[in-house]
Order: C-alpha cells, then sequence, then structure tokens
C-alpha cells in the first residue's frame, strides 16, 4: 500500500518555513533520545509505578531491540501494531520500532476483535506487541487467533510474559539479545530521517471503519515542541499521563513533549482518582493533559488535607469543552495549578490551545487559539471564512497535520479547502481575537470521556440484530464524560423487545469495545425522518436531552409504561 509522502501534503516553502522556524528539525526519534541520553544517561525518563527507564536505559535496551526485531524479519517500512497499556516499555518498544525505521501502529487497550483485525488488516501490519493480559482479558489470546488467519503477521510480542511462546508468538526479554548497546545502534545506522513516516494513529469519524493517520516524526514531534512552548515546559517538569499512550493524547504528551524537553514523565496504566492524585504527589509531576472527565473526577475525591496536589502547575483538558463551572472549581481546589482547554484531532494533534501566557479568562469562554506556525479558520460548507462570533467548521493548517489517510486519497483530498486548510467537521465560532469555543460536531460520532465513537459502527451491527426493525444512536449529554451512548430502536416485536443488557452482550460478542455500547435503550414505534428517509438525529438528542432533565421517578414510570 502507497504511503503519502511530505511533498505529497506540504509544499517545499512550508516544509523550509518549518525547519527554519526551529519547529521542525533534522533529527529522527533516535537520534533525539540518544542525543538527551549523552547529556543526562542516569536521569529517568519514564515510570510508571512498577517499571522505569532512565534515558541511558532507555537508549541502549531500544537499541537492543531493534537489533531483536530486525532479526525476526521486521524491517524499515514495516508496520508494528502496539497495543499496550500505560506500561514503562511501551516507550521502549516505539522508540526500538523508530531506530528500525518502522512505523508505529498504536492501537487503544479497550479495542477488541473486531477493531484490532481491521486495524492489523487496514495497516498491514507484520508484528504486534501486547500484553499477556490486562485487566482481566486475554490480548495473547486474542492475537494468536487474529495471526492464525493473517499470514503476514509473522510475530506477536508479549511484554511482562516471559512463558508465552509457540507459533509467532514470543515474550519481549527474548527479543533483547546479548550485545554492546554501541554495537547494536551502530549496525542499525540511520534508516529513516524525520520527515519519513513514523506513526500511523487511526481515528473514528462519520465512517463506519476508523482510518489511519500517516504522521511523520516532524509532524508528531512538531506539534509537541510547539506545546511545551505553550505550557512553558523545561527539563524540571514531570509530566502525569493516565491518558492511554497508545492514541495521540498520551503518545505526544506522554512521550515525545518529556522526551523533547528533557523532563521525565509518569504514565498510570488503570485510572483511578484518588491513586491518580497520590500518584501526582509521590512522583511530584507538574503538567498534565487528559481528557474533561479526568479533572472531573480528580475533583470529585480530592481532600486538601489528604491530598497533595502543590508540584502540579498546569492540568490541560481536552477531548471535550470543559465547563466554565469546573474550571472555576479547579481554580479553588486546585490553588497553584494553571487549568487550560485544548482541542484537536488525530488529524494534526493540537488545532487550538490555552496557553500559560494567556488572560486565564481565555479558559473560561474557550478552547484556545492557533500555536505558532499554525493558521485556524471557522470557514462555511464552501470553505470561505465566516464573520467573527458565527458557527461554522473549525479548519487548519500547520506543521502538525498528518500527510494523508492511509490508503484513502480521495477522503484526504476531500478534507481540504480550496486554499488548503483541513476541515474537521467540528463546529465553532473564533472570537476577535482569534480564540476558539467547539460548539459542536457536523461528524455524527459521540464522544465519550474524550473517546470518539463512530455512531454508523454501531448502528450497522444493529441492523443485523434480528430483534431490531430500525436504529438510530446518538450522544446523551453527562456531567462526568461529556456525552454517552444512546440507542432508539424499533423494535421487530413490540410484545418482546430487546433489553439493553442484551444489545450490550450481542456488541460485546461481536468484538465491540465496553465504552462503545449503548448506556441507555429507548424504545420506539418509529424514528423521525425527512421526507427523503433520512433519520432527524437533532430531534432524538433534544428528545433525550429532555428526558434526562426530568425527575428520576418520571423516567422510570415511562420506562415502566412501554
Amino acid at each position: 500500500m502507497e504511503i503519502p509522502t511530505v511533498s505529497d501534503r506540504y509544499p517545499a516553502v512550508e516544509v523550509q518555513e518549518y525547519y527554519d522556524s526551529g519547529c521542525w528539525s533534522t533529527e529522527n526519534f533516535a537520534e533525539v533520545l540518544t542525543r538527551q541520553a549523552d547529556v543526562m544517561p542516569d536521569k529517568t525518563f519514564v515510570t510508571d509505578g512498577t517499571t522505569g527507564f532512565t534515558y541511558a536505559e532507555l537508549r541502549d535496551l531500544s537499541a537492543r531491540l531493534a537489533v531483536g526485531l530486525r532479526d525476526r524479519g521486521v524491517r524499515a517500512g514495516d508496520r508494528v501494531a502496539v497495543q499496550l497499556p500505560n506500561w514503562a516499555e511501551f516507550a521502549m518498544v516505539t522508540a526500538a520500532v523508530a531506530r528500525l525505521g518502522a512505523i508505529t501502529v498504536p492501537i487503544m487497550p479497550i479495542y477488541r476483535r473486531d477493531e484490532a483485525g481491521h486495524v492489523l488488516d487496514d495497516a498491514e501490519v507484520s508484528t504486534v506487541v501486547t500484553a499477556s493480559t490486562f485487566k482481566g482479558f486475554d490480548y495473547l489470546g486474542m492475537y494468536r487467533d487474529l495471526a492464525a488467519s493473517r499470514p503476514g503477521v509473522h510475530t506477536v510480542v508479549v511484554v511482562r510474559d516471559d512463558a508465552a511462546e509457540g507459533g509467532p508468538v514470543t515474550p519481549l526479554t527474548a527479543l533483547l539479545p546479548d550485545i554492546d548497546p554501541a554495537e547494536a545502534a551502530a549496525s542499525l545506522g540511520r534508516p529513516v530521517g524525520p520527515d519519513d513516516p513514523y506513526v500511523i494513529v487511526y481515528t473514528s469519524g462519520t465512517t463506519a471503519r476508523p482510518k489511519g493517520c500517516v504522521h511523520t516524526f516532524n509532524t508528531y514531534a512538531g506539534g509537541a515542541r510547539c506545546l511545551n512552548q505553550a505550557f512553558a515546559v523545561t527539563s524540571a517538569d514531570v509530566g502525569f499521563s493516565p491518558s492511554p499512550i497508545t492514541h495521540t493524547t498520551g503518545l505526544v504528551t506522554g512521550i515525545l513533549m518529556p522526551l523533547l524537553a528533557g523532563g521525565s514523565t509518569h504514565v498510570m496504566a488503570e485510572w483511578e482518582p484518588r491513586r491518580g492524585l497520590e500518584e501526582i504527589a509521590r512522583y511530584r509531576c507538574s503538567i498534565t493533559v487528559t481528557a474533561t472527565t479526568f479533572l472531573q473526577m480528580a475533583l470529585d475525591v480530592l481532600d486538601p488535607a489528604v491530598h497533595d496536589a502543590s508540584s502540579l502547575r498546569v492540568w490541560v483538558s481536552a477531548g471535550a469543552p470543559i465547563p466554565r463551572s469546573v474550571v472555576e472549581r479547579a481554580r479553588t481546589l486546585l490553588p497553584s495549578t494553571r487549568i487550560l482547554s485544548l482541542y484537536g484531532r488525530s488529524e494534526n494533534l493540537t488545532t487550538t490551545t490555552c496557553t500559560v501566557a494567556d488572560d486565564p479568562e481565555k479558559a473560561l469562554i474557550s478552547d484556545g487559539s492557533a500555536l505558532p506556525y499554525a493558521e485556524v479558520r471557522v470557514v462555511d460548507e464552501a470553505g470561505v471564512p465566516v464573520p467573527a462570533g458565527q458557527e461554522g467548521d473549525i479548519a487548519y493548517r500547520g506543521p502538525s497535520h498528518m500527510l494523508g489517510y492511509l490508503g484513502r486519497p480521495d477522503e484526504t483530498a476531500e478534507l481540504y479547502t480550496a486554499d488548503g486548510l483541513s476541515r474537521s467537521g467540528d463546529l465553532g465560532r473564533m472570537d476577535a481575537d482569534g480564540y476558539v469555543r467547539v460548539t459542536g460536531r457536523t461528524k455524527d460520532i459521540v464522544i465519550r470521556g474524550g473517546m470518539n465513537i463512530s455512531v454508523r459502527e454501531i448502528e450497522d451491527l444493529l441492523a443485523e440484530h434480528p430483534g431490531i426493525r430500525a436504529s438510530a444512536v446518538v450522544g446523551m449529554p453527562d456531567v462526568r464524560l461529556g456525552e454517552r451512548v444512546c440507542c432508539y430502536a424499533v423494535p421487530v416485536d413490540p410484545g418482546s423487545p430487546p433489553t439493553l443488557d442484551s444489545l450490550k452482550g450481542y456488541l460485546l460478542e461481536r468484538g465491540v469495545a465496553i465504552q462503545k455500547t449503548p448506556e441507555r435503550l429507548e424504545l420506539v414505534t418509529e424514528l423521525p425522518t425527512t421526507a427523503t428517509g433520512k433519520i432527524q438525529k437533532h430531534l432524538l438528542r433534544q428528545d433525550i436531552a429532555r428526558k434526562l432533565e426530568q425527575p428520576v421517578e418520571r423516567v422510570e414510570a415511562s420506562a415502566a409504561g412501554r
């Protein structure tokens, strides 16, 4: 499958501008890591509460692992899927993959057979790195089955299970040859530069299947450098990363930002707000970028008499607009912490963000403005900028945009306006100062705790359900997560309709992550449609929002009366 190049995406004049500004660099990932390790070899780079690596350890282990992967047949340009929790080994694995010039394909830990299998096929993955089990799920068993029907997957590497073996399966420790790290690094050479593909990260949108966003090291690192500037990150900072490092937010903020700044990072595999606050105190974490729901959950349990959050200077809320009340509450409970808002997407990392230099009021009324070297406009359907204060599609042009969707040149081309800005499908308003507030979406997705959920994916599966005549999935408001999934369904037999639990089970059996399954079922006799038969989802969203505002007793009575 042909992968787009930098010249496909960026005009030569823009490329030169990004290099001249320092936003892009001539260093690849391995060279950045080596430079930092030479300067501060004994400084801890990453911890997870169980395992940790210094800069020198990460440099040396990743070089040895790269040789081990090469011996298993991994070559420059190969795609290596990595589905791991927030474990320190993730940094070692991705560093090794980058050293080889192979391409990391991160997979969220919540993804199961259907979603993981799609990524393996779409990205033409040859090697998988995963956990044996985590939170009760058998990842190794899943990948044994997936690899059995995919001859192209020749290796499954298992982390934290030295007994795993057989067929394509091998433990991570078996791929660490007894070789001098300097010799290992020398034997690997420099297979790729910073403008070659570095990562393919998958995102869900309006289609039923996720699309792979192809990024170079420069598009990712350029975005991370700009965020370091926005948040005044230095080598003294310790990041706190409970967001999955197998997706955009966690990978950029949990790995690249601290690496480029020469700082440290603490990653957390299983989010629990009280324990999160305890770990912030234990590791003296100073900056975190999370979905809004993480901040809300932390505030709900924070006890100033018990929790010491004095080290935390910046908490950035992303994934969903942060309510003004949450910002004000956070300022009271976390007086030493700046609360900022960020809006981004996998196609271009950060679109807008508030910064530490901004007027604090901006975090109350906006999701920030464009980063340096980037341009953001709010445009109409024709791609023409709308007046300040008017709603439109938020469009981006800048150094952190992907090269394109993997294998989807037509869908990539459809993103752009006539003058080269990439439309997001997200609605927003821009004020006279260039600050944007996200107001909605043109995409048909639900954003649950910062995770994009394609409703068509769920609807396509429900279309095969024998007990459902028609269905529509919409987002319903939720104070903690922003949105949850609500399903409207027309049953085949009104006298024996499906239950919410049975729908969940049906979807789980088909490999859907539990976070994507409906959390409320509304049984109806028909769905509202336009004259052309298109379901009027805005009416369903209004309906469920109205029902959620009713007293609990009335809602329960209504459900019982069906």
